[in-house]
């Protein structure tokens, strides 16, 4: 019998969160007056042009062409972007992991300060960074690669810091043992340990990467994002999912190449060059130095270009205004703007709650028929003629979902949804929905099928063998992705909100507008405190079920 069956006191905690998560989900649903009301007038034609667009994408040569220049710019800003995060990340993480302090005092001391660094940078979304940026410094490029580098290079540190602190200690000690330095614990002993899941996860970024810079044209940056602003603009809903497929390739792409990456860290037996470690490493080092040529050169991206005497005005002017300087009473100095501004913190944990809730359903619903050992019956013992197109059709699906960001999907729902909550938690659904359910699968792919056909062979049914024997198994890990995206969700529900959704996103960019730089203070620290609360509910919840 499987272990999550033999230990009734963790089963217990789980289903106890279970059923907390679902109420929780239902309290959420009454932040919707699900009326009539939510529609457009014209909202059930707008979901036929677009469908329609689906169907019937443009070929034209010039949409195509500007497509291909379009995924090339947001690469190639995402590829700048993430050069500089794994720079930050690497030095940041090693930091703070404590490998290179010595003695207990000086390890607490950097592994705070560092993960207190990491912790900020990270909070806020590449989005919010990018604004920042273009009001403090103007449509520069580097509005676009600094906003990546920065909250990326937050994420990975972190994880390369929980990597490098949960290295075994057999092999460190035997290397203190021989007389190894701080330096030389760290490359001998601590890197070639860690090296597969760094480079991994360093490409699973590298693709989000992919995603967040097509949405940088909303602060006015190019690329995909911005040729998809433009199309919605003008209702050209064929061109605009052209430039939604040439993303979805894109993310294809950097997926494919990441699955090699990571084959060929795993196997280590020889291969030919071209399939191995050595070729990926070489290829995304000439990738990054393209990119940065190309912005440099064709984009005119100097950067000295950002500090003249202008931009060091305006970004005083900007950061002071932030700060309240120049205005009576600030914003973050007044109890109404604070009421208002815990209001909307509230609609957005209800808009996150909302949309992860809509993502785990469907993702629940579909997972099965998505893992690769249910649809070739190695699992239940049973085959069904029906197994590989719906695993085809579902798998496509997640592919599909996750590869559009959630402010693409969100600017194309707010065109047949009014402005509210729902429209933002349906966009981060979509877009959690193909991530979750592709997470799921592979737990179930992962597991180990014996207690499951030993119910096979006891004369249990495919669907008995499922509830009883493979849903048991997987709950855990299910609970763990939930939670973990939960997080993500937390982080992204300001961005839906600048299309209209709702929440705090909304108002950030009314602030904006209207230049009321103090209230943009009030609001990034509601939704800040918002992110570190969510992690530590996460984290806490986390631990209850394991």
């Amino acid at each position: 019998m499987s272990r999550p069956l033999s230990n009734p006191q963790p089963r217990h905690k789980r289903l106890t969160l279970t059923a907390v998560l679902f109420l929780v989900f239902a309290w959420s649903l009454f932040s919707v007056d699900w009326g009539p009301g939510l529609l457009h007038a014209g909202g059930g034609a707008m979901i036929v042009e677009i469908l329609k667009g689906l169907v019937s994408p443009s070929l034209s040569p010039d949409v195509l062409w500007l497509g291909l220049e379009a995924s090339w710019l947001t690469m190639a800003y995402a590829t700048a972007g993430m050069s500089l995060a794994f720079v930050y990340a690497f030095v940041a993480g090693v930091l703070a992991s404590g490998v290179l302090s010595n003695g207990k005092g000086s390890r607490f001391f950097s592994k705070l300060f560092f993960r207190g660094i990491l912790g900020f940078t990270r909070s806020i979304h590449e989005l919010v960074w990018a604004w920042l940026f273009v009001a403090s410094v103007g449509l520069s490029p580097y509005a676009a690669i600094f906003a990546l580098a920065i909250p990326y290079g937050g994420i990975l540190g972190r994880i390369f810091a929980d990597m490098l602190a949960d290295v075994p200690e057999q092999p460190i000690i035997a290397l203190k043992t021989a007389g190894a330095s701080r330096l030389q614990l760290l490359f001998y002993g601590y890197l070639p340990l860690v090296r597969a899941d760094f480079v991994s996860y360093t490409m699973y970024r590298y693709e989000c990467a992919i995603r967040s810079s097509a949405i940088m044209s909303f602060v006015g940056l190019g690329g995909l994002g911005y040729q998809i602003q433009l199309s919605l603009a003008d209702l050209k809903y064929n061109e605009v999912w052209t430039y939604v497929f040439f993303l979805i390739i894109l993310v294809i792409l950097v997926d494919g190449w990441s699955t090699l990456v990571r084959r060929s860290l795993l196997d280590k037996a020889e291969k030919p060059f071209f399939a191995g470690g050595k070729f990926s490493a070489l290829l995304a080092i000439i990738l990054a130095a393209v990119s940065w040529i190309y912005i440099y050169i064709a984009e005119g991206a100097s950067l000295s270009s950002l500090f003249t005497n202008e931009n060091v005005n305006y970004a005083a002017k900007f950061f002071g205004g932030m700060l309240g300087i120049g205005e009576e009473t600030p914003a973050f100095m007044q109890a109404a703007a604070w009421k208002n501004a815990l209001h909307l913190t509230l609609e957005t944990l209800e808009m996150s709650v909302m949309a992860i809730g809509f993502a785990a359903i469907a993702a629940f619903l579909t997972v099965i028929p998505a893992a690769r050992n249910i649809a070739d019956g190695s699992l239940t013992a049973t085959k069904r003629w029906y197994n590989w197109p719906l695993f085809g059709i579902v798998r496509i699906s997640y592919i599909f979902s996750r590869a559009v960001p959630e402010l693409v999907w969100a600017m194309m729902i707010v065109f047949i949804l009014k402005p509210g909550l729902l429209p933002g938690a349906i966009a981060l659904a979509l877009h959690n929905f193909g991530i979750l359910g592709k997470l799921w699968a592979e737990v179930i792919e992962d597991m180990d099928p014996k207690p499951v056909r030993n119910l096979a062979s006891a004369g249990a049914s495919k669907w008995q063998s499922l509830f009883y024997g493979v849903l048991p198994s997987v709950m855990p890990k299910f609970l763990t992705y939930f939670l973990y995206r939960w997080e993500v969700i937390m982080r992204t529900t300001i961005v839906v909100g600048f299309v209209g959704a709702g929440g705090l996103g909304q108002q950030f960019k009314l602030s904006m507008s209207f230049f009321h730089y103090s209230e943009l203070t009030l609001l990034l620290l509601c939704y800040m405190v918002l992110v570190f609360l969510a992690d530590i509910a996460s984290e806490t919840a986390r631990k209850t079920i394991k």
